[in-house]
């Protein structure tokens, strides 16, 4: 029962207004931060689009070249011609030596192309102007810092965090979800963002937990989904979403479910999704979870 007995349906306008308001601002917010990563961690192999390679490059590091290198056939691709990529390339794989800075014309390209972003007023990323914070991405690629891994794990756990607390809260007064399914979707996006956070630091140490990476962002991505779209349709067309349409559809889907996985006629939905939950869990327990665990034992020599 709802603690404060009030449902999403019943709300006055101006709380309806307010919460909508909220949902919206925070989903467009959820949106533009997508492609802020598309557009970063997404473009870390030189390729569109996230990939298990991207990941890797982000937090591991491509071991086999250096930053400077990593970020010219990345997500800094687009900012200089093939020939001038390859003139800065060269030299760093050449040692990146101050004294032919200049006459290898890296200096050049350096002023034409990086220092516009790259100069003393571009606050946490490195000043091309000074020649030691150059040097300094010329050394090998070994993904992100531990300093900015810190900086940034702390700023995600808070502000993420006070996201999903607004959006749980306005969820909580939904009443089509049983009380079960509204706990695990409450709780499942602060599980997805401890995962997250750490897979960052396990990525830097291994790159085969990139895989996380991309699961708890997803799980992360879909939990908030739900509890956004159930609280706007609850609000704003309950009658259409749950008793009109798609209740009618969400019948006929828990009718056929309930046929092909042989569960009892009365199973509810809601009963059949925990069922799925279980098997997919059971699954990935048995088939991802367990090898992965058997791996690592076998490769830090623990019993």
């Amino acid at each position: 029962m709802n603690p404060l007995k009030a449902q999403l349906k019943d709300l006055d306008s101006p709380i309806k207004v307010l919460f909508s308001g909220y949902l919206l601002t925070v989903g467009i917010g959820y949106l533009f931060a997508l492609i802020q990563i598309l557009f970063t961690h997404g473009m870390a192999d030189g390729k569109f689009g996230l990939s298990i390679d991207d990941i890797v490059y982000s937090y591991y590091g491509n071991r086999s070249g250096t930053v400077m290198e990593t970020q010219l056939n990345g997500s800094m691709k687009s900012y200089a011609s093939e020939e001038e990529r390859f003139t800065i390339i060269q030299w760093t794989r050449d040692g990146a030596e101050e004294d032919e800075y200049e006459s290898s014309g890296v200096k050049k390209i350096i002023e034409q192309r990086c220092v516009m972003c790259h100069n003393a007023e571009s606050g946490s990323i490195p000043n091309y102007n000074d020649f030691k914070q150059l040097k300094a991405v010329t050394e090998q690629d070994e993904g992100a810092t531990f300093s900015s891994l810190t900086r940034v794990s702390h700023i995600h756990l808070f502000g993420i965090s006070f996201i999903f607390m607004f959006v749980g809260l306005i969820f909580s007064f939904s009443e089509t979800a049983p009380n079960k399914i509204k706990n695990i979707a409450i709780g499942m996006p602060y599980a997805f963002l401890i995962a997250d956070i750490l897979s960052w630091w396990l990525t830097k140490l291994d790159p085969m937990f990139a895989w996380l990476v991309i699961i708890a962002g997803t799980g992360m991505g879909a939990s908030f989904a739900f509890m956004w779209f159930v609280s706007l349709s609850e609000m704003w067309a309950y009658n259409y979403v749950y008793v009109e349409g798609l209740a009618l559809q969400s019948e006929k889907l828990r009718v056929f479910s309930v046929k092909k996985l042989e569960l009892d006629e009365q199973t509810k939905l809601s009963g059949v999704v925990c069922y799925l939950v279980k098997k997919v869990t059971g699954l990935v327990k048995g088939k991802v979870l367990c090898p992965a665990w058997s791996w690592i034992k076998s490769k830090t020599g623990k019993s």
